[in-house]
């Protein structure tokens, strides 16, 4: 046992050895939460607890493989098979699990449709149309974010949510869903968080299948998953969150810091354990992370800190406008590249909005700099990667009627926007799906677009029957492919050659993923579908692969780091947001900027503007309040004529004086 726990550090041992009861660890940025999961997963199985019976939850599928993958190198000597009966993964593939096992008590079918984003707002748009008309005003994706805010927090939406009509529009919703078999992402945790309360039998038996309960990143649950959390944990009270409110920054989507702020209140008992050694950064870093972290008000308290050097400090750079800022973090990106001898990947640029990326796009092309934004378009969210989902799932589900629609006509097959009009009155007139009116309409006979379903239908029910009693999946894929003429299709309405082979590729790799999950016999065609989905959505707040200099979000950096990063535009309106400030959302602004400044490894340079332009004509900046907070002696005021100037520290007091005093209107 020794040598499981022997390179951690005396909190994170005490951590692993805590097993009974509540136990909430503080876990601050760069202290080695994961390591503290996966060994004390490694050590209850030690203690023979069985790996079947520990249930770990978490936000993203790459923090969930990467738990999975560490916890089976602790734990080589047991058996693999018997390992993998552990559930790591995301708290909605949790759900889409239970729900494939139980939903039929909720009356729906076991076969139900996960709908993603596109397939939410086509039948927001559609419910719209039918309550409001033609000539409406309503935003279908706002009313669709209201919604989903209002699912995530537990109640009913209001008129007082969005648009007056937005009660009426979340019922129809929910109707139109559950007529088409189908869910969307907030009603996997909703409907699991249902059937636990409405069914006691179900509830008793999760409990008794886990009896070791770990959730990571509590401090981002929402109220749905608070709840879930609360129904799973059995009356021993084996429960473990690890987290940390100082970087609780999803309150826009509904993250409630209270739950790790009041664990204590909710699981009476409970031990806290923190951990506070830092192995990421320099103790300069998070000497003035914990100088600005301690003005929140709302805390656990903690300071975290580094052994080793105090490291460089903190360069503090005052720019005249957005061109100089963005060219001196370039032309330091390229000096520090060249001594250090750094990759591309080395380096990140964070700003508080999307909008700030402009300029330092066009001087990383100048000095043709690769770069990569995090979030851009994913795979999955490709139009012809689309179309082949939804043609799987058509053929397993057929009544899902936004895959229906998606491709009944792709490639065209003579069925036009008239029919499919007249197809979707017809069936909403009956409360049927779409499939059911087309094949009420075969029975009939007759019709212009009669040609183009009857094929339609044939195609889907012969493939229906293939993949059901054959395994060869990708093999069938492509016949189906042959059989509707899909890569012809994408080369007739490609723009070139190019973007031809491209989408062709794309729709080959879909297929070559499907081979390797048909190859791995991971599951079944529903899981690896189910799958497709959960990642679409989670993939958005993941790292994404690539070559380059790192452009991204404040939001999207949490839990990366990097050896040099540029925290740009920190100024009043920016960081901290307007929009935050008029919300009274000040401190979880503060808890972003700290998330920013620990991302770094090694260097780190903040920086504001004094003029900047916004809508079309320059506008005077302020530099953040947040600023100010920063100890003086960890700082090293920069100017942006020059990447080599050093400041004395009699300089770096006077200019430090000089900031307050002009962000007090003195100056």
């Amino acid at each position: 046992m020794s040598d499981l726990l022997s390179s951690l550090n005396p909190p994170q041992q005490e951590a692993v050895r805590t097993v009974s009861g509540p136990l909430l660890v503080l876990a601050g940025a760069g202290t080695g939460k994961t390591r503290v999961i996966t060994h004390r997963m490694a050590y209850l199985i030690r203690q023979g607890v069985p790996p079947a019976g520990i249930l770990a939850l978490t936000f993203t599928n790459k923090a969930a493989r990467e738990m999975k993958e560490r916890f089976i190198k602790l734990a080589a000597d047991r058996d693999p098979k018997t390992l993998r009966a552990l559930f790591a993964g995301t708290f909605h593939s949790f759900c889409v699990r239970v729900l494939r096992e139980h939903i039929e008590r909720l009356d729906y079918s076991k076969n139900f449709t996960i709908y993603d984003e596109a397939d939410q707002t086509a039948l927001m748009k559609q419910v719209i149309h039918q309550l409001a008309g033609a000539n409406h005003a309503v935003d279908a994706n706002k009313v669709k974010f209201l919604i989903g805010l209002a699912k995530n927090k537990g109640y009913e939406p209001t008129a007082a949510d969005g648009h007056e009509l937005t009660p009426r529009i979340f019922r129809r919703y929910q109707d139109e869903l559950k007529l088409r078999n189908a869910v969307d992402f907030d009603d996997l945790l909703l409907l699991t968080v249902r059937l636990l309360k409405e069914h006691p039998a179900v509830r008793e038996q999760l409990r008794a299948r886990y009896r070791y309960l770990l959730v990571d990143e509590y401090q981002d649950t929402n109220q749905i998953q608070f709840e879930l959390v609360r129904l799973l944990v059995s009356g021993e009270r084996n429960v473990c969150v690890v987290g940390d409110d100082d970087q609780s920054i999803y309150s826009w989507r509904g993250a409630e810091s209270a739950h790790i702020l009041e664990f204590e209140n909710y699981f009476p008992g409970a031990k806290v354990v923190r951990l506070e050694q830092n192995y990421r950064c320099t103790p300069n870093i998070l000497k003035a992370a914990n100088s600005v972290i301690k003005n929140n008000a709302r805390r656990h308290a903690k300071s975290l800190w580094a052994a080793g050097a105090d490291g460089e400090k903190i360069r503090l750079v005052n720019a005249a406008g957005e061109q100089q800022e963005a060219a001196w973090v370039i032309a330091d990106i390229l000096r520090r590249r060249r001594v250090e001898n750094l990759r591309w990947e080395s380096f990140a640029v964070l700003y508080r909005a999307n909008h700030l990326s402009r300029a330092f796009e066009h001087e990383l092309r100048q000095a043709r700099v690769p770069y990569r934004i995090v979030g851009g378009l994913g795979f999955y969210e490709r139009r012809e990667v689309k179309d082949v989902v939804a043609y799987l799932q058509v053929i397993m589900n057929p009544a899902d009627d936004i895959s229906l629609l998606r491709v009944i006509n792709q490639p065209a097959r003579g069925v036009g926007k008239v029919t499919l009009e007249e197809l979707m009155r017809a069936a909403r007139a009956a409360r049927h799906s779409v499939w059911d009116e087309i094949q009420l309409q075969r029975q009939r006979g007759g019709g212009r677009a009669q040609a183009g379903l009857e094929k339609f239908s044939t195609l889907v029910h012969r493939y229906h029957l293939r993949f059901r009693q054959e395994t060869a999946w990708s093999s069938i894929m492509k016949e189906l492919f042959d059989d509707i003429g899909y890569f012809e299709e994408l080369r007739r309405t490609s723009k070139d050659g190019n973007e031809a082979a491209n989408r062709c590729e794309n729709v080959q790799e879909f297929v070559s993923s499907l081979a390797a999950f048909e190859q791995q016999r991971e599951g079944t065609l529903q899981d690896f579908v189910d799958n497709l989905r959960l990642e679409q959505k989670e993939n958005k707040d993941e790292e994404q692969d690539g070559f380059g200099v790192t452009l991204m979000t404040l939001h999207a950096a949490k839990g990366l780091e990097f050896q040099r990063v540029f925290l740009v535009g920190v100024e009043e309106g920016i960081l901290p947001h307007d929009r935050s400030k008029q919300e009274g959302n000040l401190e979880e602004e503060r808890r972003l900027f700290y998330v920013g400044i620990t991302r770094a490894i090694k260097g780190l340079a903040l920086s504001y503007c004094d003029r900047r332009r916004r809508y079309g004509r320059e506008e005077s900046c302020r530099p953040s309040n947040f600023l100010t907070e920063l100890p003086p002696d960890v700082l090293e005021p920069i100017s942006t004529d020059s990447v080599l100037t050093v400041a004395s520290p009699e300089q770096t007091l006077d200019r430090f004086s000089a900031l307050k005093a002009r962000l007090a209107g003195k100056g």
